[in-house]
């Protein structure tokens, strides 16, 4: 029998939920939606040969690579596996089986002609899956212990994470570096502190909040731990073209540096911006000067005023007709005016000053009350009195 689900962890970096049983048995089973840059196989249960015998195989945070099954043993989405690596084998769970697999190597560009694939040994065992668990509860201890030592040689870098081997025998610390770092004698301590293999891998600020994960102000998960695996170049050129005010703290994300949401729309907003006229002066009119006032590029209309300190009476042309006013300013004509368009715009922006008052429910309660008062003395004058009933018997 299967334990509570108050005796059940999540473990949210590898995919994967793990309980005892009444037994003592240790179980880990694979918990689909809670991996990061999980993938939806949209093909489930259509078979292909030419990967059949391919397999995506998870491990921690995002990292996850393509298998080949070489065990002969039927795997399927959601077993626990035992995979070769590098120096001895690894833990980890298959996510994907099917077309799809083909789908994400051709992402990755990875061509299984030439490819070496390292290959699945066979499924994990009771004991694998102890030893496993064992080394996943190191992890948080060697970090604290890795961020002291760091501190004590004196060495400008931070360690993000700690990932240990399925077998326990190798862990690769995750750092963040501005500069060059010389690991030579950190090496050295680690190896006589944790006694195990060391790899030191080091990655960017973007990265270590892919790894982290977390919610950003839309209030979805970060994109970095949600699909994004290759990352761009992000620069302010990017929030100007979207008139985003340049507000560090406002415009940078979680990891300190500029959010990758700002890069989504900048393609629309310059072929947008293309088809603005540039307007570098005033609009002449005969009854006046009208100044730009602000510009909605995606709708592809100006606002314009007489007034240059004043947002008040807002005139608003399309694009195609302040093309024409500039021409026409170029050869010397004035138009007549702007005020025979339609009446101006007033400033989309409405002011709730007064909208929370905390009085503004008391009218409404008054009235209320006032009318369950008449309701009570009308019911009293209906009902007859005890008296008037008997005297009346």
């Amino acid at each position: 029998m299967e334990s509570n689900n108050e005796n059940k962890q999540y473990d949210c970096s590898r995919g994967c939920e793990v309980y005892r049983t009444d037994e003592g048995e240790l179980n880990c089973s694979y918990r689909q939606g809670c991996c990061k840059l999980e993938v939806y196989d949209w093909l489930a249960g259509v078979g292909q040969e030419q990967v059949r015998n391919y397999f995506e195989v998870r491990f921690k945070n995002t990292r996850k690579g393509i298998y080949v099954n070489g065990s002969g043993q039927t795997v399927k989405t959601g077993d626990i596996v035992i995979v070769e690596a590098t120096n001895g084998h690894d833990v980890g769970i298959v996510t994907l089986e099917g077309p799809v697999v083909a789908r994400q190597m051709a992402c990755k560009k990875i061509d299984p002609a030439t490819f070496e694939f390292k290959r699945i040994y066979r499924k994990a065992r009771a004991y694998d899956i102890e030893k496993w668990q064992e080394a996943i509860a190191r992890e948080h201890e060697t970090m604290i212990r890795a961020r002291q030592i760091a501190a004590e040689l004196g060495l400008e870098m931070k360690i993000g994470d700690v990932e240990f081997q399925g077998d326990g025998t190798k862990a690769i610390f995750y750092y963040i570096a501005d500069g060059r770092v010389d690991f030579r004698q950190l090496i050295k301590v680690f190896a006589e502190e944790f006694r195990i293999r060391i790899e030191m891998k080091q990655i960017g600020a973007r990265q270590e909040a892919g790894l982290i994960g977390g919610l950003g102000v839309c209030g979805r998960e970060l994109c970095c731990s949600n699909y994004i695996s290759a990352f761009q170049s992000i620069t302010t050129a990017a929030a100007r073209i979207q008139d985003l005010s340049l507000n560090p703290q406002k415009l940078a994300g979680q990891c300190g540096k500029l959010k990758c949401c700002l890069n989504y729309e900048t393609a629309a907003y310059i072929d947008a911006g293309s088809k603005i006229p540039k307007v570098n002066a005033p609009l002449e009119f005969l009854d006046g000067q009208a100044y730009l006032m602000k510009t909605d590029i995606l709708k592809g209309q100006m606002s314009f005023s007489y007034d240059p300190n004043s947002l008040a009476n807002l005139y608003t042309l399309d694009a195609d007709e302040v093309r024409e006013i500039l021409k026409l300013n170029r050869e010397g004509i004035k138009p007549d005016s702007l005020k025979s368009e339609p009446e101006p715009v007033k400033p989309e922006f409405i002011s709730a000053v007064g909208d929370d008052s905390i009085s503004r429910f008391d009218e409404a309660r008054k009235k209320k009350r006032k009318n369950r008062k008449n309701n009570n003395n009308h019911g009293k004058q209906q009902r007859p009195r005890r008296e008037d009933t008997k005297s009346k018997q």
